[in-house]
């Protein structure tokens, strides 16, 4: 148990059994989660005794950074991480001019066998708790904050649950998560909401438990295919919940919560980058407030799948905006460092 995998009532009682007065709990949540410091001998608003105890009992060490590798001029790091029980998952930190974003993960692998992404490819060793995906968040803003990384923030502004793992197979701790993130201080780090990206391969009956969750977070749908056919063999999940039922859930969290629904299609020469496959693609999403977003398929070992043509590319951009459907083509940060979509495996072979 970590403070960060409970709620302020939660820490309060948790103090309150160690013998010690409840407001201890609030005191050190605003270091813990409004100054990010982690050293109990800091905290000099609590005496020496009290902050061993409380740091013994609700701040265990969750996550080890193995190696940590930087490309574009330092604005990208991708961290591997040991947890508790040796497990390794990988983060990937980005500095754009406007914004800090983490790309978090949620598992150890992923249960979702994929079979163009690296993650999927490794399979699902286990879910991660609330406090070590919240862990994450706060040491990619002390990275931001006590170190020479580029951008105008102070720590980490948005948050993307698109690292290792299928967030909504881990739907408790991935909510208690985002709980900590959007809660204000001292209860939690107090971002917003709307800077928070939920991504999935489409679990239908979670997402519509997301858009009841009263909370304005960005939705985004790995489809990856316009046609079941094709989409069951690049995500196997499509044969329990087909295209059709995963955009009804969609279209209900665009209604519920009035965000804009983003869907991710990795192109794929060859195989899903076809202009007849743009135009179905539009069919399925006009009319809705969505925005599609095009990912070149990044490298991964033993693929032999490869990203599509540039000229591909542009015409299933141009058959998409035909049909006045967004699209954007993504930008492939920390693809050198394997930290791009789909490249996250947390190999640590070359870690001494």
């Amino acid at each position: 148990m970590h403070l960060a995998d409970l709620d302020v009532a939660q820490r309060r009682e948790a103090v309150v059994g160690l013998g010690l007065p409840a407001f201890r709990a609030d005191q050190v949540s605003r270091h813990w989660f409004g100054r990010l410091d982690a050293d109990p001998d800091s905290w000099t608003d609590l005496t020496s005794t009290d902050r061993d105890l409380i740091a013994e009992a609700l701040l265990p060490h969750l996550l080890t950074p193995m190696r940590e590798l930087a490309c574009d001029d330092g604005a990208t790091i991708k961290t591997l991480w040991r947890l508790h029980d040796g497990s390794r998952v990988e983060s990937v930190l980005m500095g754009y001019r406007d914004r800090v974003t983490l790309c978090v993960s949620s598992q150890a692998g992923c249960g979702m066998n994929c079979p163009f992404c690296a993650t999927g490819q490794a399979g699902l060793t286990r879910n991660m708790s609330t406090a070590e995906i919240v862990e994450q968040v706060v040491a990619g803003s002390r990275i931001v904050r006590h170190g020479d990384f580029p951008g105008r923030r102070d720590r980490v502004s948005n948050v993307v649950f698109m690292g290792m793992g299928e967030p909504l197979a881990n739907y408790r701790a991935v909510m208690g998560a985002i709980r900590r993130l959007v809660d204000p201080v001292p209860a939690g780090l107090g971002m917003s909401a709307r800077a928070i990206t939920v991504s999935t391969v489409g679990l239908v009956p979670r997402i519509r438990d997301l858009a009841h969750e009263g909370l304005p977070l960005r939705l985004a749908i790995s489809l990856h295919a316009p046609d079941d056919e094709l989409r069951d063999t690049l995500v196997p999940i499509n044969t329990r919940y087909p295209i059709s039922e995963v955009l009804d859930a969609a279209w209900e969290y665009e209604r519920e919560t009035g965000r804009r629904v983003s869907i991710e299609y990795a192109l794929i020469r060859g195989i899903n980058d076809q202009e007849w496959r743009a135009e179905r693609l539009g069919l399925l999403l006009r009319g809705h407030r969505v925005h599609v977003n095009l990912i070149p398929l990044n490298p991964t070992p033993g693929s032999a799948w490869t990203a599509s043509d540039p000229r591909d590319e542009r015409a299933f951009v141009a058959a998409l905006e035909r049909a006045r459907v967004p699209v954007t083509v993504r930008d492939t940060r920390g693809r050198e460092i394997d930290g791009a979509c789909g490249q996250l495996a947390a190999e640590d072979s070359d870690v001494r």
